[in-house]
Parts: structure tokens; sequence; C-alpha cells
């Protein structure tokens, strides 16, 4: 197998000794997978290592793709994810997501912890309670996407639709992103994962875009999570991601 020697090497700091059955039936496939994943797609931009497998464990679970999300958590870990943060990955993504596409992806993550000797449950990350989740949750949120927007969200609301706000705020913001263990910046990017990796979302894509940049994530930072998605994700997916971000933050 032709395999560069930066793939080999890229691919051995994040699967120590790990020998893919697919090297077997699949050289071919192997070899154009890992001297572009490995190599090719490395070189593009500056994410760091950990921030880089975190938006694709995101994506994975987005995609639905539990077996190879099993793989790439294991190299989170051994390039130092912290348990906490997989945790709140996985977290993030139900009101994202939606708790019927995650809920494999929890035990799949409790399996592997447990595994390497992790006690479970971890220390808890909330800091809201049902009584101030839709005050802390609203806050953040203003904070986050623009007070502007959020008062004209919540005033355009036809009265039979109000409650999608209000949960807006008390339960995405308030119960999940307001967590402690992932700080704000790097969560605005596991949610541009996860909506690019979902498809059909780009809309809400847009609003995260321009949230990130909120949040001071600037337009090469997306780019450089929307590049390393790609091998997992797809060139469709990619290339309209790159166009909502071209259209919210153009050249």
């Amino acid at each position: 197998m032709n395999i560069s020697e930066t793939a080999m090497k890229n691919h051995e700091a994040l699967f120590p000794n790990r020998k893919s059955k697919l090297m077997e039936t699949d050289p071919e496939l192997i070899e154009v997978f890992d001297n572009f994943v490995f190599d090719e797609v490395l070189a593009y931009g500056n994410l760091d290592t950990r921030i880089r497998l975190m938006v694709i464990l995101a994506s994975l679970i987005a995609s639905q793709a539990v077996a190879e999300y099993r793989v790439m958590l294991g190299s989170a870990l051994n390039v130092g994810v912290t348990p906490v943060e997989v945790k709140e990955i996985v977290y993030q993504a139900v009101p994202y997501v939606g708790m019927a596409k995650v809920y494999d992806f929890i035990h799949a993550t409790n399996e592997i912890l447990e595994s390497r000797g992790v006690k479970l449950p971890l220390d808890g990350q909330s800091t809201t309670t049902p009584e101030t989740r839709l005050e802390k949750g609203l806050a953040l949120q203003k904070a986050m996407v623009g007070a502007e927007r959020i008062d004209k969200m919540y005033a355009d609301a036809p009265a039979n639709q109000i409650h999608i706000q209000k949960y807006l705020s008390a339960n995405c913001f308030g119960d999940y992103v307001i967590r402690n263990g992932v700080d704000v910046k790097t969560r605005e990017l596991l949610t541009l994962s996860m909506l690019l990796s979902l498809g059909g979302c780009e809309p809400q894509l847009k609003g995260h875009i321009q949230t990130n940049v909120n949040v001071g994530n600037d337009k090469q930072t997306m780019l450089n999570v929307v590049t390393q998605l790609l091998p997992y994700v797809g060139y469709p997916r990619t290339l309209n991601a790159i166009r909502c971000i071209n259209e919210v933050l153009p050249e």
C-alpha cells in the first residue's frame, strides 16, 4: 500500500497500534482515504487537535455513525479530550439532534469510558435550576445571539407558538448551552458541526455562523472545521456549509 509517511504518522498518533480490518479487505480504499484524511486534509488550517476531534465526534453523532464514533472517541481520549468534555458533546447534541438519535451514543460513550476505568456518573456540570433556567438561558441566548434579534423572535411569535421561543431559551440554552465543562466558543463550533452534518438545516446553520462570529470564532476557523469534517460528511453537505458561510460572511 502506498500510504504516505505523513499519513501513517498522523494515523499512528490517533490510533496507536491499531490495524483496521479494512486494510486487508479494502486496501485501495484505505490508501485513498488515509492519504486524504491523515495527510492532505490535516495539512489545511490550524485547528487544535483536541478541538478537531471534538467537532468530529459532534458530526458523527449528527450523522448517526455510531461505529465510527466509537473508534474516534478512543482517539479523542488518547489526545486529551476529557471525559467531561466528551459527555458535554453528547449532551449538547440532544437539543440539536434529538434524544432519539443521541440515545445510542450515550450508551456507547458510557461503555467506552467505563472500559477505561472512568467512574460514572461524572461530576455534574449544570449551572441552573428549574427556577432559574429560563432567566439565565434567555440572558445567555441574548449575549450570544444578540438581544435585538431575540427580542424580535419573541415579538414576532404568534400566541400559539411563543412556547417554542421559551423552550429555546429555557431548555436549549438554560439546560444545555449554559453548562460548564466546555466553553461557549467551542460549543458553537460543536453546534455548527452538528447542523452542517444533519443537512437540511441551512437557515439554522446560517444563524449559528453569525453566532460563532459573535462569540469569537472567525470565518477561517469555521472553514477549518468544515474542511476537517469533509471526509466524514461528504462533499454535498460540505459545499452547502461553505455556501452558507460565504452568504453570511462574504469574501
